[in-house]
């Protein structure tokens, strides 16, 4: 193998130093065992077991094996807990959020590759957490609850140009529709700016920047990771090839954060800026006494947006498509409740929701169905720990399986299947079964877009689900194509591409959707 690999796989002499050091440094400091897992190979761990992807299928399938709601991992010298459980996860990442919130180091992404920036993979403890804190806080208080509100105008018109994309080009990509509407949402958002049709210049050089992250964030799969003195390495250096990449990655992300930006700035500037989060930022920290580490706190918060919500806008609207393709009854539920409550002569809007339960149990179900992210951004737990008789170790990396928790069949039974009637008592939401709300993560490390996120998908659904028949395409000989429902696996997972037939429900609905873009409302 060449030196060139050993660099970038891990794969070598360097890595038996490395886990020879981790082990030494991470020996067992109480009585108590650690969580269960495949049996430990002196030095490698369990290197060899790790699947290489849908991981979270793998270790769920170990946590049942091992009758253990915690694994424990070795991979290398590294420490890996596995959560699987609602309890174990309530218990480590919402009651011990305190020992809980941090990251790993990931010298990769954030230190190589410039990705700092973003509020998902921050460090957070003592020394950085002031840090932390004022980037969560700026995120809340323009997308609280109530504040993200002021977004739904954007919501709603993006939402009819989607509507009219799908009646104009029926047989396009239904994929690359939902691509084009959540690109258009947050950069309208973020940046008060609108994407071109088509080739957008920002949208390609943030989809690049995060096609790199999305490579890159994998644990173990640059060396640098785990021995973070090898950054130091130039770029130049035989077998540096990781540095290679980290460079041109880098020249991504610095400008999926600086370009976009610049544009809003100079908009605001020339007094022609639309209302976007960018706007509001910089007139919340206009009198700040930290000015200028205030504005870099309001451009790194935009520039985060993209990263964390085009990929799960498509994920959670693909995957609401598909599951209407699977499940047609479900569809025509739906649609008899909108119907019903909403009538034909308008469009569902948000004031309508607490009026429709079956298309919010139909929303939720979808993501817990097939969930937007089965394995949480990691976790990092700093200090040894103790959770249900087992030894949790200082240094570990806290895996949360998402996908395990949403498919306990003991939670949701028949947990394959889309039932959205499990999430109703009497015709109404019933409190009692939990919400697949852990998508959006864990602890003080949830997702705090949350709220927007669910309205954009919610308004999308609603409008979707009025104006049209979702169902399977019939091929030149007269069968019907079935879809394969295949995903991408990755930090996001997303459906590979896949054929529908999307159809206006009638004349009448195609006509309001004419007439919702003429408003714009």
């Amino acid at each position: 193998m060449s030196s060139s690999s050993l660099y970038l796989y891990g794969v070598g002499g360097g890595t038996l130093l490395i886990a020879l050091y981790t082990y030494f440094s991470q020996r067992t400091r109480s009585g108590l065992p650690l969580p269960p897992g495949p049996k430990k190979w002196p030095i490698i761990g369990n290197l060899l077991d790790m699947p290489s992807t849908f991981e979270w299928l793998t270790f769920m399938e170990w946590s049942k094996k091992y009758n253990s709601d915690v694994l424990h991992l070795n991979v290398a010298g590294q420490s890996i807990i596995v959560v699987s459980s609602a309890e174990a996860a309530n218990e480590l990442l919402e009651k011990r959020a305190g020992l809980y919130s941090d990251r790993a180091r990931l010298p990769m992404v954030n230190e190589l590759m410039g990705w700092d920036f973003a509020l998902a993979f921050m460090k957070y403890g003592e020394t950085v957490c002031d840090h932390w804190r004022a980037h969560r806080k700026l995120f809340h208080e323009v997308f609280n609850s109530v504040a993200a509100q002021n977004f739904r105008i954007k919501e709603r018109q993006v939402t009819n140009e989607l509507l009219k994309d799908l009646l104009e080009k029926p047989g396009h990509d239904i994929l690359d529709h939902l691509r084009h509407m959540a690109a258009k949402i947050v950069m309208s958002i973020a940046y008060g700016i609108d994407v071109a049709p088509a080739d957008d210049p920002y949208v390609e050089l943030a989809d690049k920047a995060v096609e790199g992250l999305v490579t890159a964030i994998v644990p173990g799969r640059f060396l640098v990771d785990a021995f973070p003195f090898l950054k130091y390495v130039p770029w130049w250096f035989p077998g540096a090839g990781f540095q290679r990449k980290a460079r041109e990655w880098r020249r991504l992300s610095r400008g999926m954060l600086e370009l976009p930006f610049a544009e809003a700035q100079a908009k605001i500037a020339a007094g022609t800026a639309p209302h976007s989060f960018t706007l509001d930022g910089l007139q919340i920290v206009a009198k700040a006494e930290n000015k200028p580490y205030m504005e870099k706190v309001v451009q790194a918060t935009a520039g985060t947006m993209y990263t964390a919500g085009t990929g799960t806008t498509v994920s959670a609207l693909g995957t609401f498509v598909l599951s209407m393709l699977a499940n047609p009854e479900a569809l025509k539920k739906a649609q008899a409740e909108i119907d019903r409550v909403v009538g034909t002569d308008r469009l569902p809007d948000f004031e309508d929701e607490p009026n429709l339960p079956y298309v919010a149990a139909a929303m939720k179900e979808s993501l817990r169905w097939r969930n937007v992210t089965p394995i949480a951004i990691p976790h990092f737990l700093p200090v040894e720990d103790e959770y249900g008789g087992y030894r949790l170790p200082a240094g570990s990396i806290v895996m949360p399986n998402t996908w395990a928790i949403l498919h306990d069949e003991n939670v949701y039974p028949d947990p394959y299947s889309f039932i959205p009637e499990r999430y109703l008592k009497d015709g109404k939401l019933n409190p009692e079964v939990p919400d697949p709300d852990i998508v959006f993560g864990f602890g003080r490390r949830i997702c705090p877009g949350r709220h927007m996120a669910r309205d954009n998908v919610w308004i999308a659904v609603a409008r979707i689900l009025a104006c049209f028949d979702i169902t399977k395409p019939i091929d030149e000989n007269g069968q019907i194509i079935e879809p394969k429902y295949d995903y991408f696996a990755g930090l996001v997972v997303q459906p590979l591409p896949y054929k529908c037939d999307i159809k206006p429900r009638s004349a009448k609905a195609a006509a309001l959707i004419k007439a919702a873009l003429q408003n714009n409302n």
